[in-house]
């Protein structure tokens, strides 16, 4: 075998160590390769979520069933919590009553028909009705004699045959009998009596719907017995119960805020009593809504109000469900002019349905509370505009 000069054996050396360098090279790039493609995905999964516009219009909104409001200004410590009842307000609920003793012979309107302001629900046959149709048609009888006797005297007087005391007293005696026609008349009318003076009529004051109704053919009832109630549900107010410490932090024009099915419903502090029940030693707060369907006269709700420490406090509140977690940061969806933005928050404290954002929303923002976790999951299905 042919020896290797010295030159060859370097030669050879240099060659393997060239081999062996460039393949750990390689096996280097290839093992960085495949630790850089998680890294990758991950900067690109994580840009996939907090800060990305939604688009969705009022249409798909509505549809979705996906329910706003807007951000509550102040601590959850200058709210306060009540359990509320909707009652009508003086102008939304009537009783009616019978006004004589006698039977029902008529009934027109049954528990939940609609009745219009000045509608005969119901003819009570009485004595009275009969006594005071007879009244107003004696009444009606002397004010034309009245007239006549008093016409007889004018054309007396002017032939200068009578006296004029004589027309003075005819004058007089007229005056007595228009008195006593509109006083008969007024007490008819009043009585709500028939044309036929049999029968008083039970005559609604209010337009709404029957919520009570007590009325049975053929039973007799006594002046005053309750027969009906008629409520007006878009002349509401809620009561709520609070008790004399909470009180003292109300004031009249206070915001409110009712829990609804639909989402929340703004109101206004109306008043307050000045005492407490004596058995419940809780005091009253009336509160105004107004444009609000779906609500009815005797329904509990949940209320929310907002005092006056609200107004000084920093910091604003949202509903808890309003609060999504997306790759394990809390988010809220605020509403945009073309749908939603996931909008970071640090949350604080929580109570009674609510959260304390600290920082992220400002107050007067609208979002999404009921249903909000659609458009997390439609965020994570990639349905969003970068």
């Amino acid at each position: 075998m042919k020896r290797l000069t010295n030159k060859q054996r370097l030669l050879a050396g240099a060659a393997a160590t060239v081999l062996v360098l460039g393949g750990g090279y390689a096996v280097w790039s290839m093992a960085r390769g495949a630790d850089a493609a998680p890294e990758t995905a991950a900067g690109a999964e994580e840009s996939h979520g907090a800060g990305e516009a939604l688009e969705m219009d009022a249409a798909r909104i509505q549809a979705a069933g996906i329910v706003l409001a807007p951000v509550g200004s102040g601590s959850l410590s200058a709210e306060i919590v009540a359990q509320g009842t909707v009652v009508g307000t003086p102008r939304g609920e009537a009783v009616l009553a019978a006004r004589a003793d006698g039977v029902i012979t008529g009934v027109s309107l049954r528990l939940g028909d609609s009745v219009r302001a000045g509608q005969t629900v119901a003819l009570i046959e009485s004595r009275e009705a009969s006594a005071i149709a007879a009244e107003r048609a004696t009444a009606q009888a002397r004010l034309t004699a009245a007239r006549q006797a008093l016409a007889r005297e004018q054309r007396l007087f002017d032939a200068q045959i009578t006296a004029r005391q004589d027309l003075e007293a005819a004058q007089t005696v007229l005056a007595e009998a228009e008195a006593e026609a509109r006083r008969t008349s007024s007490a008819a009318a009043a009585a709500r009596v028939s044309g036929d003076g049999r029968s008083t009529g039970v005559v609604s004051p209010i337009s709404g719907r029957v919520t009570v109704s007590n009325a049975t053919l053929g039973a007799f009832v006594s002046a005053g017995t309750e027969l009906f109630r008629v409520a007006n549900s878009s002349e509401i107010q809620i009561q709520a119960a609070v008790s004399a410490d909470d009180a003292n932090r109300i004031a009249p024009g206070d915001r409110a805020s009712i829990s609804l099915p639909e989402g929340e419903v703004q109101a206004t502090v109306r008043s307050i009593t000045p005492g407490v029940d004596a058995q419940s030693r809780a005091a009253t707060v009336l509160l105004n809504v107004s444009g609000v369907g779906g609500l009815r006269p005797g329904q509990a709700i949940a209320v929310r109000i907002y005092t006056r420490d609200a107004r000084t406090t920093d910091g604003v509140s949202v509903p808890e469900e309003a609060i999504q977690t997306v790759e394990g940061q809390e988010v809220v969806f605020v509403r945009s002019a073309s749908g939603f933005t996931a909008v970071p928050v640090i949350v604080g404290q929580r109570s009674a349905g609510r959260a304390q954002i600290t920082s992220g929303l400002r107050a007067g923002q609208t979002v999404a509370t009921r249903n909000a976790f659609l458009l997390k999951a439609a965020l994570g299905a990639g349905e969003v505009e970068h």
